[in-house]
């Protein structure tokens, strides 16, 4: 039977020791506040009475707590630290790239392999095979720790030694949703005052989304080539779109604060001279 701790049991934590024990694997569980622990432990798991125990008694260690200062304020303590010599950290705490950077510069100060993981999934979705956990940092961190971690989501990328990859993935990822977010409810007051619903947007949304994946595929790699001057859409042809998108906001009386905003970037595009330019030339504005 393999082993592996988890430390923090939140409801991501708590789901990630569950989908373990249910999956056969021996946990050995710790968390500030006991109580939390108790439900696992009537499902088969093992409470550690400290964090430095639980390190010890797992090849590899899972941390999932609120922040990275939570995390510090865990294992950045003389027990822990002895107690991580030749183990594995996994951090799937959310935090910045950068934080990623120092926490591996600390856990290789104390002789343990660190992998940075950064969850795309909620706690309801861990086990599913459409859950994702960007992982980046240490080959032989991410070696160990693969099948626990394939065994808690079923999309595993490893995007290499670059530490902070993962976690400027996952920011990416969410940049991009918090975007469709703001464009989806500003698409919502448009039905909304045409006297339209909502859902059956969201579902024809659904229905396209792999034609909108290949969009934002082609305009990736349009930016990575730097190659904007054979448009398929230009700023040009956009910039017409966000003005009718204010023009509906005034006539509808709706509040116009997206389109606004993306108006304002469009401007200094055209301003710029990019107007006949692919789209995502919008980025040479944006740098």
């Amino acid at each position: 039977m393999k082993h592996v701790s988890v430390i923090g049991l939140g409801s991501m934590g708590s789901a990630l020791a569950r989908v373990l024990l249910q999956n056969g694997y021996q946990v050995t569980v710790w968390n500030r506040s006991s109580m939390k622990a108790e439900p696992l432990v009537k499902e088969g798991a093992i409470l550690a009475p400290n964090a430095a125990s639980a390190i010890t008694a797992s090849k590899v260690s899972f941390i999932c707590v609120t922040d990275y200062k939570a995390s510090y304020e865990i294992l950045d303590t003389e027990e822990v630290k002895t107690s991580l010599s030749g183990h594995v950290l996994v951090q799937l705490t959310t935090g910045s790239p950068q934080q990623a950077r120092d926490n591996e510069v600390w856990a290789h100060e104390h002789d343990a392999e660190y992998l940075d993981g950064a969850i795309a999934a909620s706690p309801s979705q861990i086990g599913n095979p459409d859950a994702t956990i960007f992982t980046s940092g240490s080959i032989t961190a991410f070696q160990e720790s693969e099948s626990l971690l394939t065994c808690v989501a079923g999309n595993v990328p490893y995007l290499g030694q670059q530490v902070s990859a993962a976690s400027s993935t996952e920011l990416a990822f969410l940049s991009y949703l918090f975007g469709s977010y703001l464009g989806f409810f500003h698409a919502a007051r448009i039905l909304e005052a045409d006297g339209l619903r909502v859902d059956a947007f969201g579902s024809m949304i659904a229905q396209v989304s792999n034609v909108v994946g290949d969009v934002m595929k082609y305009e990736g790699e349009v930016i990575q080539s730097e190659k904007y001057d054979n448009p398929q859409s230009s700023v040009n042809m956009c910039m017409t779109t966000v003005e009718l998108l204010m023009e509906q906001a005034r006539e509808a009386g709706i509040n116009n604060e997206f389109p606004l905003f993306a108006q304002g970037l469009f401007q200094k595009a055209v301003d710029a001279g990019y107007g006949h330019e692919e789209l995502s030339a919008l980025i040479k504005v944006m740098r």
